[in-house]
C-alpha cells in the first residue's frame, strides 16, 4: 500500500486503562497507564511505508535500521537513532516476485534473519491494481547490506475477492510483525488477515521452531481455536515441487466490519507492531485501526500481553491516539538494546516514520487499587524534563 502523509492531531496526553482480558491470567494484575508527551520532530532515514525494524551490532557500538517504500528495502546505520547516515539500497541475491517491505529483522549472532511483507497480484483475478499480499522470509550474512531469499512462509490458504471494494487488497496476508521469545524457542508473527470471510479477517497469530529460521518453508503453525494448528503440504501440478497450505487463524482482534464491505465501511485493527518492554516486563502492541476500506485512520491504539504463547491473553486494545498516519511503532531509547522491539517507560513514537513525540508508560504503585477493593485512577504524567 502506498504510504499517506502524516497528519498529526495535537499531541495531548491520554491515560488508557486497559480491562484485564477474560481468557488468561495476566502477569500484572494491576492496570497500565500510557501517553503521549510531546517532542521535537525527527524522522527515520528515507520514506517509510511499513513497520521499520532496527538491529544492533554485537558490541552494541551500532545500530541498523530499515525503512520500506514502495516495496523497495533500504538500510542505514549510525550510532543512535537520531544519528544515522544516508540510506542505500539492499541487494538482493535471489529477489522475491512482486514488491517486499521488510518488516522485522532478528540478529542470530553473525546472521540476519528478516521477514518482509510480499505484494503479487491475484493469480485468479484481472489485473486491476489490486494485490494479494504474502509474508516471506530472508537471511543475511553480510550484516544487511545483501539478501538471500528463504521464501514465502505464510499465505491466505481463502481465494481472491475479485470484486471487493478494498482499494488495495483482494485478500491475503501481511502488515505484521515478529518476536523471538525470550527462550529463543519460538518466533511469533502477529499479522493482519484481509480474506474474503469476515470470521478470519483481523489480526491473527502463527509461530514456528527457531530452529527451522533456515527452511521456514512450511514450518509455521497458525493459531486457530486455542489451538496451534501446521501447515498441509501438497504437490504441485507438475509434481516437481511441494506448496504449502496454512489453516485460517482465529484473530486475536477480529474485524467487526469487513475488509470488503459493499458501504465501504470498516472496522479492524491490522499492522501490529510488537516490543518487549522493559519497565512493565509486559509485551506491548500498538495498532492501526482502520474505518474504510481505503485503509482510512480511526486511530492508534495499545495492547498488552504477558505471554506470546497465550494469544488469548492479550487485553483490549484502547486508543492513544485519534487518527494519526500508519505503521505506529516505538523506538527504545536505551544505546546497544533500545529498538522497534525492545524498550522501557520511556520510548519514542513514531508513525509513518516521523515522531513528534515519547510514549510513556506507567504502573500504578502496589495498593489496594491493584487489588480491585479501590478504583484505579490513572496516573498524572510531567513533562519528560520534570520527571523525578
Amino acid at each position: 500500500m502506498s504510504s499517506r502523509l502524516w497528519r498529526a492531531t495535537a499531541l495531548a496526553t491520554l491515560i488508557a486503562l486497559l480491562a484485564a482480558p477474560l481468557l488468561a491470567q495476566q502477569r500484572f494484575l494491576s492496570r497500565f497507564g500510557v501517553g503521549l508527551v510531546a517532542a521535537p520532530g525527527i524522522d527515520l532515514p528515507g520514506p517509510v511505508d511499513s513497520n521499520s525494524p532496527a538491529v544492533w551490532s554485537l558490541d552494541g557500538s551500532a545500530l541498523q535500521v530499515f525503512t520500506s517504500w514502495g516495496g523497495a528495502v533500504q538500510q542505514a546505520s549510525g550510532a543512535t537513532f537520531t544519528g544515522l547516515g544516508t540510506p542505500t539500497p539492499i541487494n538482493w541475491y535471489n529477489e522475491p516476485l512482486g514488491g517486499s517491505w521488510m518488516e522485522t529483522v532478528v540478529r542470530e549472532q553473525d546472521v540476519l534473519y528478516g521477514y518482509y511483507h510480499n505484494e503479487v497480484l491475484s493469480l485468479t483475478c484481472e489485473n486491476d491494481g489490486k494485490v494479494r499480499p504474502r509474508i516471506g522470509a530472508a537471511r543475511s550474512t553480510d550484516q544487511g547490506q545483501t539478501w538471500e531469499d528463504l521464501g514465502v512462509i505464510l499465505e491466505s490458504p481463502e481465494p481472491s475477492l475479485c470484486d471487493t471494494t478494498n482499494v488495495y487488497n483482494d485478500g491475503g496476508v501481511g502488515d505484521f510483525s515478529v518476536m523471538l521469545d525470550a527462550q529463543r524457542n519460538y518466533l511469533y508473527l502477529f499479522y493482519s488477515s484481509y480474506g474474503p470471510s469476515l470470521g478470519g479477517q483481523g489480526v491473527s497469530v502463527a509461530r514456528m521452531l527457531w530452529a527451522d529460521r533456515d527452511q521456514p518453508a512450511g514450518a509455521l503453525a497458525v493459531w486457530q481455536s486455542n489451538l496451534w494448528l501446521p501447515a498441509r503440504s501438497m504437490p504441485t501440478p507438475d509434481g516437481a515441487s511441494v506448496s504449502w497450505v496454512y489453516p485460517v487463524g482465529t484473530p486475536i482482534y477480529p474485524a467487526t466490519r469487513s475488509w470488503h464491505s459493499a458501504d465501504g465501511v470498516v472496522d479492524a485493527f491490522w499492522g501490529p507492531s510488537i516490543h518487549w518492554n522493559t519497565y512493565l516486563r509486559e509485551y506491548v502492541m500498538l495498532l492501526n485501526h482502520a474505518n474504510s476500506v481505503a485503509f482510512d485512520q480511526e486511530g492508534i491504539y495499545v495492547a498488552f500481553g504477558s505471554a506470546l504463547d497465550r494469544p488469548a491473553g492479550w487485553s483490549s486494545p484502547v486508543r492513544v491516539m485519534t487518527g494519526g498516519a500508519w505503521y505506529p511503532q516505538v523506538f527504545g531509547l536505551r544505546s546497544g538494546s533500545g529498538t522497534d522491539r525492545e524498550a522501557g517507560q520511556d520510548a519514542r513514537f513514531y508513525v509513518g516514520g516521523h515522531s513528534e513525540a515519547v510514549i510513556r508508560f506507567t504502573r500504578p504503585e502496589r495498593s489496594s487499587c491493584g487489588l480491585g477493593l479501590l478504583p484505579c485512577f490513572p496516573p498524572r504524567l510531567a513533562p519528560l524534563d520534570q520527571r523525578p
